[in-house]
């Protein structure tokens, strides 16, 4: 801390990727995070976007594309060192395991500065190289699992958003994490309208990406099986990914049945959350699943799988159903049984409704959450 700004000073360290200038919506998060702390941010630049402002300290993208993860983590030490140097940060905030890592290291090459780091934990970390991108990332698996346990054991502090991701860390450290709340996320897109009846006709709506984590490969062979019981029912897809040859497919099997859309606004979510009867969320590793506070924003209850955090959101037969994820058998039914009657999908939307109170945040909210875990961890009171 310098003068007489009593603000600690901190890096974020993630891979997300951001446009500059920032739209509103994430604007928001980040003034309201200006007010309690002094910070910049090292991250991945959308293509085309500035890659530097006052705050931002962006990476364009590399080419070729298919490189452009690897050379993102081998290259962030050097990134972080060299924030270190410019910065002085307190504290360093790595978004995961990987990214606090590689924060590490680069804090090591910076003899004399040792901002405290705090790891954040939004997700079971191992599922990186195991369901998400290329089927070849399991080759790295192992590696991979001792980094980032070596990252949460080691880290200053870590912090997790849901009861799920704290047992996760604490299985690591064998101490509670030093914090655990959501991350802000922006729905007034959600919630700027009244919450409209259920549609006519039975439909299910899927958004997320198109990875093997989100099982998206049993959701389409249980809507075929569906789409035979419940001829009027209907299936709508949003995203894109490494799946997205099982989603053409079953769109050209059963065009009537289903329909898929690459990308949508959050505006446009919301409407086709309008016209859904429920969220179907089938994944097969969860961390806390922001779709699930967007569709409770919305009034519809949610068939989704019983792992991860997703459990902490619903509870069996109150906002929805829960069902394992290996079962083809359980997700059919319990599509079946909820797209089939009105009734329970309305009691489903009624709960939902109201829990969705409960997981609701501000950009203060977070930005306050945010300052009191880095005050813990700068002065050392972490668990």
């Amino acid at each position: 801390m310098t003068g007489s700004d009593q603000r600690p000073r901190v890096l974020f360290v993630g891979r997300s990727r951001y446009t500059l200038p920032l739209p509103e919506w994430l604007a928001k998060k980040w003034n309201a995070v200006e007010r309690q702390i002094d910070y910049r941010v090292l991250a991945s630049a959308v293509n085309g976007s500035p890659i530097a402002s006052e705050r931002f300290r962006l990476v364009a993208p590399t080419r070729p594309q298919q490189l452009d993860g690897l050379l993102f983590y081998i290259r962030l030490p050097f990134r972080v060192r060299r924030q270190i140097r410019d910065f002085h940060p307190d504290a360093i905030i790595a978004s995961d395991p990987y990214v606090g890592a590689a924060s590490m290291v680069g804090r090591a090459l910076v003899p004399g500065l040792r901002p405290q780091l705090i790891v954040e934990v939004h997700g079971d970390w191992r599922t990186f190289t195991r369901l998400y991108g290329s089927p070849t990332r399991r080759f790295v698996s192992p590696v991979a699992d001792l980094v980032s346990r070596f990252a949460v054991r080691r880290g200053d502090a870590v912090r997790a958003l849901s009861p799920y991701t704290e047992s996760l860390v604490e299985d690591v450290r064998g101490v509670p994490v030093a914090a655990s709340f959501p991350t802000y996320t922006d729905l007034s897109a959600f919630t700027a309208r009244p919450i409209e009846p259920l549609p006519e006709r039975p439909t299910a709506l899927f958004v997320g990406m198109l990875e093997a984590y989100k099982n998206v490969d049993g959701l389409a062979d249980a809507w075929r099986r569906i789409a035979a019981r419940l001829p009027e029912a209907k299936l709508v897809l949003v995203g894109k990914g490494a799946r997205h040859a099982v989603v053409d497919e079953l769109v050209s099997d059963l065009p009537e049945h289903v329909e898929h859309v690459e990308e949508l606004l959050p505006e446009e979510v919301s409407e086709r959350l309008d016209e859904a009867t429920l969220l179907v969320l089938p994944s097969r590793s969860e961390g806390l699943g922001r779709v699930v506070i967007e569709a409770f924003a919305r009034g519809r209850g949610v068939v989704a799988s019983r792992v991860g955090g997703i459990p902490d959101l619903v509870r069996d037969d109150v906002e929805g159903r829960l069902v394992d994820p290996l079962d083809g058998d359980q997700l059919v039914e319990a599509l079946v049984d909820v797209l089939s009657d009105r009734e329970l999908a309305e009691r489903y939307g009624a709960a939902a409704s109201a829990r969705y109170r409960e997981w609701h945040t501000t950009p203060e909210d977070y930005a306050a959450q945010v300052r009191l875990l880095v005050d813990r961890a700068v002065a050392g009171t972490d668990p």
